[in-house]
């Protein structure tokens, strides 16, 4: 019997159900990643990050999906900021070491809203790759809806070379975010943390508040909270219209570049191309005591 047919990187979505997944389990070229990461309670307050690769063990994964460590395999472990993009170079053998190559179907999920794996979206995207889609709800729906799941761990196929095209219009630094705080970009800034976080009222960082000027998109509201799916439609557009309100350019970012994703990915949904990440987001803005932060709470 040959493998089931998937659509071409010409023509493939964002997105995939859960449906189009397991119609299509099994077929020669769709790798399919578990991207999860876990937040816990670090000694002494603050949060801390954990790989979700014991919980991919132990909890369950999607059957024959490969986990993907974007802690410290799809990040720069050098890089000065938790989550720091990696190279061209580093992100070619984080993409042969999950068993993909420049032909093949990727679907990428993770266990929470899906930010997990738009990062991992983003990425490839960003290194010149669009044969990549999230799968909409992720391990949450898929298991609300019964369907099967598997323990223990899954090898990548050995053998694959990944070569990266670098984009960095997907991308912008501190300076650039300074250089549109001093009116000399025009750009859009939209922070996806959740609405306390950007008030100011909460937040595990010494420095709390929002870069000025930002508009809140905090990356929980993109999801139905009945499904865990991305919304859609009239209810998007109108869930991302004060973002892209200026209709230019959109500048997204967070804690860090993670939650960021989950706007990015949600905002070309909504049709807005000209997209960008700030990687250091306010790991970074915060580090530095001379940049400004907006505090709304009282």
């Amino acid at each position: 019997m040959s493998s089931p047919a998937f659509p071409s990187p010409a023509t493939s979505s964002l997105l995939v159900s859960t449906q189009w997944l397991t119609d299509h389990q099994g077929a020669e070229d769709l790798v399919v990643l578990d991207a999860t990461v876990l937040q816990v309670s670090a000694p002494g307050g603050g949060q801390r990050w954990l790989s979700g690769y014991d919980q991919y063990l132990v909890v369950g994964h999607l059957p024959g999906a490969i986990f993907a460590n974007l802690l410290d395999v799809f990040s720069d472990p050098d890089g000065g900021f938790d989550f720091a993009r990696p190279s061209a170079e580093q992100f070619e053998r984080a993409a042969a070491s999950v068993g993909i190559d420049n032909h093949t179907r990727v679907i990428v999920y993770d266990g929470s809203v899906g930010q997990w794996a738009s990062r991992i979206w983003w990425l490839f995207r960003s290194f010149g790759y669009d044969n990549v889609s999230v799968l909409d709800g992720g391990l949450t729906k898929w298991k609300a809806e019964l369907r099967p799941t598997r323990t223990g761990h899954v090898a990548a196929r050995a053998g694959r070379r990944f070569e990266a095209v670098v984009r960095p219009e997907l991308w912008v630094d501190k300076a650039f975010v300074e250089s549109v705080l001093a009116g000399v970009t025009d750009a859009s800034l939209v922070c996806s943390l959740p609405a306390a976080e950007f008030s100011g009222e909460a937040g595990a960082r010494p420095r709390r508040g929002h870069i000025p000027g930002s508009v809140s998109l905090p990356a929980g509201r993109l999801v139905d909270r009945a499904t865990n799916a991305f919304l859609r439609g009239d209810e998007l557009t109108a869930r991302v219209a004060p973002a892209a309100a200026s209709g230019g350019r959109v500048v997204t970012y967070c804690g860090a570049g993670i939650a960021a994703a989950a706007s990015a990915l949600a905002l070309t949904l909504a049709g807005h191309g000209d997209v960008a990440i700030f990687d250091g987001s306010l790991n970074e803005w915060t580090a530095d005591e001379n940049a400004p932060l907006a505090v709304t709470v009282a």
